[in-house]
């Protein structure tokens, strides 16, 4: 493998590259084979996961973040993700669109308004009556238990322990890095390089998933504007123009692409964020994000630990409950994630404190989603009718958001922009703004992924690279194809199993962190030189 990789003009490990897209490969020609087989054992996969260990997922996650905190306020927060002399090489507002838009910008701009209106047309808890001021107040709770704290602790948690382990003790840029006090030396052996296989394709298909949300997004959008088919060729054909402007990006590298990009998008996002602010309700949207926050504080306690124990006794579906088709999912999805957005965040994070690095990454993109989803969302539910009050007065109207969203999900943020001025031009903005989200993913998604392989912090070849942005293409392509006309659930089936093994493994990332933070002599707050790897 040594030498076809040096036929091949690459920089990488020969092992983990080879394995890794021999495997992607073959998944792919299993997809064109035997579709409805695949798509089976994935349906069976998903089912096993969350009627058996749903419960470890919310758990976990609570638990993590619950230590991120402590770490971040316990003396061990003093720690510089470096050498003494180390600064940060970004300035904070480019580090935090960075870390945003490569994050789950496309998240936002498709749950938006979706999940909001969801959670209020169908409540969780099923005592409460739907459209209902009762019903929107915990639409908040739940979309930002969803997509606050919670959702950024997972990237949080590997990105510490990634810029922790690389910088201070000068380890490979891997995932399996971050086990050496656990495993030792053998990150060098199969162990590792397991590890690290795993990690590359949960990245792979984390973000094949999250193209695949995008795009339908985009298909959604073109449709409503142009008329465009709204089928899987269409969405195939969406992916392969987005890739090559991901591609595009790619080429041009961190600083130039993915910085340029990034930057660009958060301010388009922000700036369509502000004009359904300034052109809507506004007072009752101001009032509105306050409230959110209070809403956010005292649910959050709840829903991190709630299982949906008794949906045996209140569910038609006791196996899974709602969590099943929400909350699992999410986690699952997300953690596919973890290992890009962590790395991501730890190469451009070197020289922070641990105390800045995790209640930056933390807090601040929690902030923009809570101020995002108090927009969006009241201004949702608001055009939805909430209360009987409201919907009368709003007659044959009343319910148009849920009805968009029940046909729908991808058109909803476009059937929201029908009740603003110059729909079509913000439409069409929402449309170019997916889209960079979409590639600035992508072309960070392979950057990670490179590194993966590489073990190094400068990335390795142009055409290393592209090829992994293809790759990430293919793969949403192919999923879609598989998705077919089920469309998200088929995308649910596939993240939930594929999530299983990265959540372990970055739930081990927890006792690697403990042990190493205690291997550190603390007397010294800021040590000119990391601390022995024989010590551990």
């Amino acid at each position: 493998m040594e030498k076809l990789a040096k036929q091949l003009g690459l920089r990488t490990d020969p092992t983990i590259f080879f394995v890794s897209a021999g495997l992607m490969l073959l998944f792919l020609l299993a997809l064109v084979i035997a579709p409805d087989i695949i798509g089976d054992i994935f349906a069976d996969g998903r089912e096993w996961v969350v009627t058996n260990l749903g419960w470890f997922f919310i758990f976990g996650v609570s638990i993590w973040l619950m230590f991120l905190l402590w770490v971040a306020l316990s003396r061990y927060g003093n720690i510089r993700l470096g050498g003494d002399d180390d600064r940060p090489a970004y300035g904070n507002i480019s580090w935090f669109t960075m870390l945003f838009a490569g994050g789950i910008g496309t998240v936002l701009m498709f749950w938006g308004v979706a999940e909001p209106i969801f959670h209020f047309s169908t409540p969780p808890h099923g005592e409460i009556e739907p459209h209902s001021v009762e019903a929107a107040r915990e639409a908040m709770g739940f979309s930002l238990y969803h997509l606050g704290l919670h959702t950024w602790t997972i990237f949080t948690l590997p990105g510490l322990a990634f810029a922790y382990f690389v910088y201070r003790y000068d380890l490979p840029v891997r995932v399996s890095s971050v086990f050496y006090p656990l495993i030792k030396q053998r990150i060098y052996g199969p162990i590792g390089k397991t590890i690290d296989i795993f990690a590359v394709l949960g990245t792979l298909f984390g973000v094949a998933v999250s193209i695949g949300l995008g795009t339908s997004q985009i298909n959604a959008g073109l449709s409503e504007l142009f008329g465009v088919s709204d089928g899987v060729t269409t969405k195939v054909i969406i992916i392969i123009v987005l890739t090559a402007v991901a591609v595009g990006s790619i080429v041009g590298g961190l600083d130039k692409g993915v910085k340029m990009l990034s930057n660009l998008n958060i301010g388009m996002a922000t700036g369509l964020m502000v004009f359904v602010l300034l052109t809507g309700s506004t007072v009752f949207l101001l009032r509105g994000i306050i409230e959110t926050l209070g809403i956010y504080i005292s649910n959050i306690v709840p829903l991190a630990f709630w299982n949906d124990t008794l949906a045996q006794y209140t569910s038609e579906d006791g196996r899974w409950g709602w969590q099943g088709s929400w909350t699992v999912f999410y986690w699952a999805w997300t953690v596919t994630w973890s290992p890009f957005i962590g790395l991501f965040v730890a190469r451009i994070s070197k020289g922070r404190t641990i105390r800045e690095f995790v209640l930056g990454v933390l807090f601040a993109p929690s902030l923009f989603t809570l101020v995002w989803f108090a927009i969006f969302g009241w201004s949702a539910m608001q055009i939805d009718g909430i209360g009987e009050i409201a919907r009368a007065e709003l007659g044959e109207q009343a319910g148009a958001m849920t009805a968009a969203v029940m046909e729908s999900v991808p058109l909803a943020m476009f059937a929201f922009f029908e009740h603003f001025p110059a729909a079509t031009l913000i439409q069409g903005l929402a449309v170019v703004i997916v889209a960079i989200f979409f590639a600035t993913s992508s072309d960070s998604a392979s950057l990670v992924i490179d590194l993966l392989c590489t073990g190094d912090t400068d990335p390795g070849p142009v055409h290393q690279r592209v090829f992994w942005g293809v790759s990430e293409g293919a793969v949403a392509a192919m999923l879609i194809v598989l998705a077919g006309d089920a469309g998200l659930e088929a995308l649910q089936q596939v993240i939930t199993v594929i999530g299983l093994p990265i959540f372990v493994m970055t739930f081990a990332m927890v006792f690697a962190l403990l042990k190493g933070f205690f291997n550190e002599d603390m007397a010294v707050v800021r040590p000119k030189r990391a601390p022995s790897l024989d010590n551990f």
